[in-house]
Formats: structure tokens, sequence, C-alpha cells
């Protein structure tokens, strides 16, 4: 039962993967809205999400979903972000919030922003939350507790909007920051996409060198693997949408590791020593900073979510 006071009268979410699908279930537990418009172009996706009860009301017609809607919140591959701005630009009431959940955000910003018609609020977001599963069957209400929520916002962007989408995001238990759209784009290319890039790298060596990687693999390589399950989709969007900064993290890490290699090379003890404690604290860090938990498999057994419909 949603509650009496809620913020919004109606939000669309256009998409209704991972993400879609934990914001589907987190404003039906917060009361976040009196109305939930359900739009993805699947029609076996929007058949699952009606099974699971997911919103309201369920179209492929992306247009009669964010009719209306006080806040319409686009989560698709950023390669249609585009698209999918210009096919519900008309339908867009005037007042409305349009934001979005990409993980690139000049792109993204580059695409949508000419489609936006006067009088929409327009504010670029990007939850830093998700786990390597898609589809409506993946998303669970807790993943956004405690994850940043970054906000890119444009020139001029209204306050009053821009805390209201912000007081959303807390209520879906999210912590808030903005950001320079560039300077987004940089640092999750070395906190999110190049340890992505890598994982799926590694991983598939391991299966050009047809080896016993299955088998032997130990919590390392698991962990790789983990990363490399991601909606192949979504993470060839994100090389070619932030590929400048992805570029620029790849060539600082290649320095790094020819110098790792070297230090290997020459036995250097006290060079790989000093490396390994320097990570080593990066690891606590993170654990104090309350963006992970310090248990065996990197936290990920004690903090999974059953699927629940």
């Amino acid at each position: 039962m949603l509650k009496s006071i809620s913020p919004f009268e109606k939000i669309a979410l256009v998409g209704i993967g991972l993400i879609g699908s934990s914001l589907a279930r987190v404003i039906r537990r917060e009361g976040l809205a009196r109305h939930v418009a359900i739009s993805t172009r699947s029609q076996t996706t929007l058949a699952r999400a009606r099974e699971l009860g997911l919103g309201s009301s369920y179209t492929t017609d992306v247009k009669e979903a964010v009719r209306d809607a006080d806040l319409v919140i686009v989560s698709v591959p950023v390669g249609s972000s585009g698209e999918v701005a210009a096919e519900i630009a008309p339908a867009l009431k005037p007042g409305a919030i349009l934001t979005d959940v990409g993980s690139t955000k000049a792109s993204v910003i580059a695409q949508m922003q000419p489609h936006v018609p006067a009088g929409v609020h327009f504010i670029p977001g990007h939850p830093l939350a998700g786990t390597e599963k898609s589809g409506p069957d993946a998303g669970f209400a807790d993943l956004f507790e405690n994850r940043w929520c970054i906000f890119t916002p444009l020139p001029g962007t209204d306050p009053a909007a821009l805390e209201k989408l912000s007081e959303f995001w807390r209520r879906c238990g999210s912590n808030i920051d903005t950001m320079d759209p560039q300077h987004h784009d940089m640092t999750l290319a070395i906190v999110s996409h190049l340890p992505h890039i890598i994982a799926y790298n590694i991983v598939g060596t391991a299966d050009d060198l047809q080896s016993e990687a299955i088998k032997y693999s130990a919590s390392g390589f698991r962990d790789f693997t983990r990363l490399a399950a991601s909606d192949p989709t979504m993470w060839r969007d994100v090389c070619l949408h932030n590929r400048d900064a992805i570029l620029e993290m790849l060539g600082r890490f290649s320095e790094d590791l020819a110098s790792l290699q070297r230090a290997i090379r020459w036995a250097d003890g006290e060079k790989l020593f000093d490396l390994f404690t320097r990570t080593r604290a990066v690891r606590r860090s993170i654990i104090e900073a309350g963006q992970e938990i310090d248990a065996p498999d990197f936290g990920r057994h004690a903090i999974e979510h059953p699927v629940k419909g």
C-alpha cells in the first residue's frame, strides 16, 4: 500500500532492467509515487514486470508511459539515450523532471539535451549501484542503500527541481553528490569502467588459452568472472561512449603494469611489497567508508538478495 503523501504523483520508468526494477521496488516500498508507469520495448520483459507487480501500468509505448509523469527515469544502455529522448520529448509535460541512470554523462547529455523541451527539468544522474545480473528479476529494493547517486546538473538547473530529485534518491537510500560531467566520466573510468574492461580481458584470455580456469579458479579469478558476467550491451555502450576517458586510464594502467612487470622481472621485492601494502590500505579505506564489508568473497554472499515477486 502506497503512503498517503508521495513526492510524485506519477513516475515513469523507461527500461526495467536491474536499475529500473530496483527503483520500482523501492518506490513501492517507500510510497514515493501514487502511480508507476513501466515501459520497455520487449513484450516478454514487460510481461515479466507485470507478473512481478512492479508497476501500476505497463506499455511498450514510451510516449504513453511518460505522459503526465512528474518524474521520468531513463534506464537504458547509454547508446540509446538520444533515441529515447527524441521519442518521449513530445509527451513530456511542462515542469516534469527528466533524469537518467547512465554510467557516462558527457555523452548522455550530448545525446539527450537537444531533445528536451523548454520547461522540462533535465538533470543527468548516475546511481553507483549494481550487480552483474540484469532484467526485471534482478532488482531488489535495497540496491541503492548507502550508495552514491551523482548528479551532473547543467547550467541553469532549477535548484528546487534538483533538491526534489535529490530527496527522491535519498529516500531510495542513496547519498548525493554533484560533479562536472567530464570529471564524472574520468572518475568512473578508473573506479568502474577500467575494472570491468580488465575483467573482460583476463577472463577472455583464460578462455582463449583453453585452460582449466573453471575447474581450478581461485577466489581472485572468480571475482573477475563476476564482473565479466555483466550485461554486454551496457558495457559495449560504456566503452564507446566514454572512450576518451577510458583510453586515458588504460594508458596510465599500461604504464603502471609495465612498471610492475619490471619489478617482477628484476626481482625487486621491496617495490612489490610497497605496492601491495599501498593497495591493501585502499581496500581498508573502502571498508571504513562503508562502501564494502569485511567478509569472505568480498562480502557477496553476506549481502545476497533473493528475488521476490
